[in-house]
C-alpha cells in the first residue's frame, strides 16, 4: 500500500494536538466507493512488549482472506485518549507497507470524525493512505445518541457540539451497536451501508474481526 507522509509521529501531546487540528479539514467527508473488489480491516493490540498492528485484505463479497501482514512496533507515545493514532498510527503504517494490494475501502478499528477534534485514527490513517476509510470503533469516544432499535441495520445519528459525526448501528440482534463514523471520501451513509454489507454473523465487520485476530497472535 502507498503511504503518505503528513505528519512526525516524534512529538509532545500538544504538539498533537496542533497536528490533528492541520489535519482534520482535510477530511473528505462525502463519496460512495463503487466496484468494491477488496476491503482491508485494520487493527492493533498491546503484547507486553509494545504494539502490533495488523492489516488484512479480503475480498468482496465473499470476504475470503487473500492478503495479511503483521508489525510490532517499540510504545512511544503515551495513551492520551483523543491522540490514540500517535501510539498508533507508526505500527499501522509499518504493517501497510508490507501489504501488496491497495483496497478499494478500509474499515479501522477506531473513530474517524466522530473525535473531540474530527480526526481519529480512522480518518488519520485515510488520510494517509488517501483511500475511502470507514472507522468502526466498539465505544463511543464523544457525542450522544438515542436508543438504538434492536435490529439489524438500525441506528440512531451520534451527535456532538450540534454536529452529526457518526451513527451507533446494530450490526447483530442482542448485541451492542458500533459507532461508525467516516474516515475519509465517504459519506455517512455509505460507511453504515458497507459496514453492514460486511458483518457476516457477528457484531463486527469480518475484515476488522480477522485483523483483531491476526493482531491478538502470531
Amino acid at each position: 500500500m502507498k503511504v503518505r507522509e503528513l505528519n512526525s509521529w516524534d512529538v509532545s501531546p500538544s504538539e498533537a494536538i496542533s497536528i490533528q487540528n492541520e489535519l482534520a479539514p482535510l477530511v473528505i467527508r462525502s463519496g460512495s466507493p463503487e466496484d468494491v473488489r477488496l476491503v482491508a480491516g485494520i487493527d492493533v493490540a498491546l503484547p507486553d512488549d509494545g504494539i502490533r498492528a495488523a492489516v488484512v485484505i479480503d475480498s468482496f463479497p465473499a470476504l475470503t482472506l487473500l492478503e495479511a501482514a503483521t508489525a510490532d512496533c517499540p510504545l512511544t507515545f503515551p495513551y492520551v485518549p483523543g491522540l490514540l493514532s500517535f501510539r498508533e498510527a507508526p505500527a499501522i503504517i509499518a504493517a501497510c507497507q508490507k501489504i501488496s494490494t491497495e483496497p478499494d475501502l478500509i474499515i479501522v478499528d477506531g473513530q474517524g470524525i466522530a473525535h473531540p477534534r474530527h480526526l481519529g485514527i480512522a480518518s488519520h490513517i485515510g488520510l494517509i493512505l488517501d483511500l475511502p476509510t470507514i472507522g468502526c470503533a466498539k465505544s463511543l469516544l464523544v457525542g450522544t445518541h438515542d436508543p438504538v432499535g434492536e435490529q439489524r441495520g438500525d441506528w440512531q445519528p451520534i451527535t456532538y457540539q450540534g454536529e452529526v459525526i457518526g451513527a451507533a448501528l446494530r450490526t447483530r440482534p442482542g448485541t451492542k451497536p458500533v459507532f461508525v463514523s467516516i474516515g475519509n471520501k465517504i459519506s455517512l451513509e455509505a460507511a453504515i451501508h458497507w459496514v453492514l454489507a460486511c458483518c457476516r454473523g457477528y457484531r463486527l465487520p469480518e475484515p476488522q474481526r480477522q485483523a483483531h485476530h491476526a493482531a491478538g497472535s502470531r
